[in-house]
């Protein structure tokens, strides 16, 4: 089954863009997905292509239209997940990059100047995602990144089929780190542990480091990690804590 995206934008010429090369270009190729960017402006109902119009109630920027996006989204007629880009979303999480990348494929709606008319989001069945705390030009970047975390999973596109397993949010913790050769650089040496041949004791040595990276770098992801292992006494100290 191909993964279909459709990226509803007013910058069609910004894809398939990064996404043509390296692994999503030979996998876009290869047939593995596909990609069709729409022109927003097509669905404007005056000569001038209007999208937008100034906020009600006063403000600066101008506002997507309600009716010119459910055009364009009415014309992407089919069951995928329909989702936009904007800051105003939920995280963008590797569980709901997996769960995409397992189904046909998903539509992408890419913001524009002050954002949506809340309106669509009530007239349309549409999941509002961001992908990080800041403010970008518009969804198409966002876009991008999605597509790329989406199309790494699909199946034949990595080359190991356990390189997207063992990965940094995978098991809810950063990954551990990675070394290779030389064995010694500018008198730093690759930990003897990795090249023990050992290979119980280099499992505890990198879970060791997955956790002490992700409590000092990421307390969020600790937090959230902690609270459901079993057995963890932090964990029942914190559940004690809320009764």
């Amino acid at each position: 089954m191909t993964f279909a995206a459709t990226i509803l934008t007013l910058y069609p010429e910004m894809f398939p863009g990064p996404l043509g090369v390296s692994l999503a270009g030979r996998a876009l190729q290869a047939g593995r997905w596909s990609c069709q960017a729409v022109q927003i402006r097509d669905f404007a109902t005056d000569k001038h292509r209007t999208v937008d119009d100034t906020p009600a109630g006063g403000g600066a920027g101008m506002v997507l239209r309600a009716d010119v996006i459910a055009a364009a989204l009415d014309s992407v007629a089919d069951d995928r997940p329909r989702i936009a880009l904007t800051p105003r979303g939920s995280p963008l999480t590797q569980a709901r990059i997996r769960a995409l990348a397992d189904g046909p494929g998903v539509t992408l709606l890419c913001g524009r100047f002050e954002g949506f008319d809340e309106r669509i989001f009530a007239g349309r069945a549409v999941e509002q995602v961001s992908i990080g705390d800041y403010i970008l030009s518009g969804g198409e970047m966002g876009a991008l990144v999605l597509l790329d975390a989406c199309i790494r999973l699909l199946p034949g596109v990595m080359g190991a089929a356990c390189s997207g397993v063992d990965e940094s949010f995978e098991t809810g913790l950063l990954e551990y780190p990675q070394y290779t050769r030389p064995n010694e650089w500018e008198g730093r040496t690759i930990p003897e542990v990795l090249r023990s041949g050992d290979h119980a004791r280099i499992d505890a040595w990198r879970k060791q480091k997955a956790e002490t990276d992700t409590r000092l770098r990421r307390p969020d992801l600790w937090e959230r990690h902690d609270d459901v292992r079993v057995g963890s006494p932090s964990g029942a100290r914190r559940e004690d804590e809320r009764r």
